[in-house]
């Protein structure tokens, strides 16, 4: 295997958002970079092939075309997937390859899998994501966790990455993660849920001049309309991290009442956003409104015509 990280041959497992944002900038650096998603061949690949064929990345036809030719790997799916992926993986993965777990999943979901790619001889460590990847690109803070983390750590950063070690230990990272997802999920869904009941009532106004006076330093116009445009577009893998979330809870002894309630709110406007409550996805305003009262309004209308 090439010790050089920019000799590597890099794989990213999950072509979404940030599989092609994390494809856009290592080419950017002249890396090899190859790919695989589950949409590929189907109807919603075409996007992931357009964008493949733009930038240069190579297209896999399986997790095990992918791995066999790889020197490191990046899994960034949805979390429900983090184990089953690396199960895939583990069945083709080269002796020594670096697997880099970005997925939001719980500390005993991070195990597991750290479990089936080290049984095949491969380096897994645990990345742990701690703030939306958009803004920040390939640098967003990265903490990594596992026997292998002190390692990666100076190789990923020469290629770009942003990380960080958080502990030789599994699960370390994770759990951090997940309890800081318990207070940002949380309060998404606590935006919605508030913001779209003050709408309702018609007290909006009255509701945020009262928390820009408790919390002075936050935007909630601004914040507002970020949380409904992130919430909307993504509820659905917010929700599936939520779920991780909540699992994390569980594994420390706790009932997760407060995660599990975010996830459903998040999996119910990704269902409204499914149903094309917010327009096509397909359109570039779609998700993109400055206002959440818009938004707001769609959900109260739909709301109203099902009473």
């Amino acid at each position: 295997m090439a010790g050089d990280p920019r000799r590597w041959q890099i794989g990213l497992v999950g072509y979404g958002e940030v599989g092609r944002i994390l494809a856009e900038d290592l080419r950017q650096q002249d890396l090899r970079v190859s790919a695989y998603d589950i949409k590929l061949g189907g109807e919603q690949g075409a996007p992931l092939e357009e964008h493949a064929a733009r930038f240069g990345v190579v297209l896999a036809a399986s997790h095990a075309e992918l791995t066999a030719k790889c020197d490191f790997i990046v899994s960034a799916v949805t979390a429900s997937q983090a184990v089953p992926v690396a199960k895939a993986c583990a069945a083709a993965i080269n002796q020594g390859t670096w697997f880099l777990d970005f997925n939001s999943a719980s500390p005993g979901a991070k195990q597991r899998a750290a479990a089936l790619i080290d049984g095949a001889a491969a380096r897994y460590v645990e990345g742990a994501v701690m703030t939306s990847v958009p803004p920040y690109r390939i640098k967003v803070p990265l903490l990594l966790g596992g026997p292998g983390a002190r390692e990666l750590e100076p190789l990923l950063n020469a290629i770009g990455f942003a990380a960080k070690v958080a502990s030789d230990r599994l699960g370390v990272s994770s759990a951090v993660k997940m309890c800081r997802s318990i207070m940002i999920k949380g309060l998404e869904a606590m935006v919605i849920e508030s913001f779209t009941t003050a709408r309702a009532y018609g007290v909006e106004d009255a509701v945020l001049a009262s928390l820009a006076e408790t919390f002075p330093g936050i935007d909630w116009e601004k914040q507002g309309a970020y949380v409904f445009q992130r919430v909307i577009e993504h509820g659905r893998r917010r929700a599936e991290e939520v779920r991780e979330v909540a699992e994390t809870v569980r594994e420390a002894g706790l009932t997760p009442w407060s995660a599990q309630g975010t996830a459903e709110r998040q999996a119910w406007v990704a269902d409204l956003a499914d149903e094309g409550l917010f327009g096509p996805r397909s359109t570039e305003d779609f998700a993109r409104s400055a206002d959440w009262r818009t938004e707001a309004d769609r959900i109260l209308a739909k709301i109203n015509r099902t009473k």
